[in-house]
């Protein structure tokens, strides 16, 4: 299998830029499982396609503004993009420009932070040792930056900092939003659970793979980077049971769907705890836990359209893409939403 195969043509035009002013205003792509045909709704209607019984499971991670900028105490500025931390204070990074930041490098983000190369990883990152007062999230708050994906060509300002965030984010530590959930208000999720929708949730933290293209030819050689997913026993507990009554699983986005799928045991059974998983899906994937997926429309040639194409088909879900464009639908992180039922 080709990644030649997951490409589609989108107008530039079309690549959203900005949130719409009202997060449930974005439209819907309404694609049946086992039916053909498509619907073409806004994400306000989703309640029209659930069931009493059934289970949306949402991801609860936040975003970090984890883009720094800075300069050396040598002179010269440096760009610094936290991937993970290593321990306190301590954490793995990308840094521009690579080749004048060498081990011992020093440098300076503002009064309140600063730092020391101490060394090199083997896919040419840093280690990046912090010197701050207080918590290091705060100062982060404080003074960086959203890493906003490279499709998107204008800074993020404070003012607009909670629309790259969910409604229901709570424990911090991802480099990228979990786009699909951006489109429910309390008030849409409110409505789901009084028609007899449980909502729970799990944690998986987005690292910076999300938005980095896939460079080999077959599928097969790609090799995704490991990220950090939680699920909590009582989430574990409302799918087993969702399961046994007979309703559906439905995954609010891809970084649920991975959580989820890389904690499941053979027959579907998801274990309560906390892991690492570089699970990757795509075609001939069998699916364990999921009977749904709410998505956003994904990048050409990218392991999420892989997996998308997984639940659906790559043929149906490509001539889906081609409705979407051809009825001028928003794509991307701020752009409109997919429902796969």
């Amino acid at each position: 299998m080709r990644v030649a195969e997951f490409d589609y043509e989108l107008p530039d035009e079309l690549i959203a830029q900005e949130p719409l002013p009202f997060r449930d205003e974005s439209r819907l792509l309404v694609i049946g499982r086992h039916e053909t045909g498509l619907a073409h709704r806004h994400f306000r209607d989703i309640p029209d396609y659930l069931r009493p019984g059934d289970l949306l499971v949402v991801n609860e991670t936040r975003v970090l503004p984890v883009r720094l900028f800075g300069h050396k105490t040598t002179g010269g500025r440096v760009e610094v993009l936290l991937l993970r931390p290593v321990v306190e204070g301590r954490w793995e990074a990308l840094v521009r420009p690579g080749r004048r930041l060498p081990e011992g490098t020093r440098v300076e983000f503002g009064p309140e932070l600063s730092g020391k190369i101490l060394s090199r990883t083997e896919a040419g990152g840093r280690i990046i040792e912090f010197e701050y007062e207080g918590r290091f999230e705060e100062v982060l708050e404080r003074i960086g930056h959203v890493p906003l994906p490279p499709y998107i060509k204008r800074d993020l300002p404070a003012e607009e900092r909670d629309r790259y965030q969910t409604v229901y984010a709570r424990h911090s530590g991802s480099a990228a939003a979990p786009t699909a959930g951006l489109h429910f208000t309390p008030e849409l999720l409110e409505k789901v659970k009084a028609m007899g929708v449980s909502v729970v949730s799990v944690v998986l933290h987005i690292g910076l793979d999300t938005f980095r293209p896939v460079k080999v030819e077959n599928v097969h050689e790609h090799r995704m980077h490991s990220e950090w997913y939680s699920v909590p026993k009582a989430s574990s507990r409302a799918i087993t049971e969702t399961k046994r009554v007979g309703g559906r699983v439905i995954a609010v986005g891809t970084t649920v769907t991975r959580c989820l799928e890389a904690a499941a045991g053979e027959d579907g059974t998801v274990s309560p705890g906390a892991a690492s998983t570089d699970i990757f899906i795509y075609p001939g994937y069998k699916f364990k836990v999921i009977d749904g997926l709410v998505t956003n429309f994904h990048l050409p040639r990218s392991t999420l359209l892989m997996l998308v194409s997984a639940l659906v088909g790559r043929e149906r879900l490509l001539e889906a893409y081609r409705e979407a464009v051809r009825m001028r639908y928003r794509f991307f992180s701020f752009g409109d939403a997919m429902l796969i039922i």
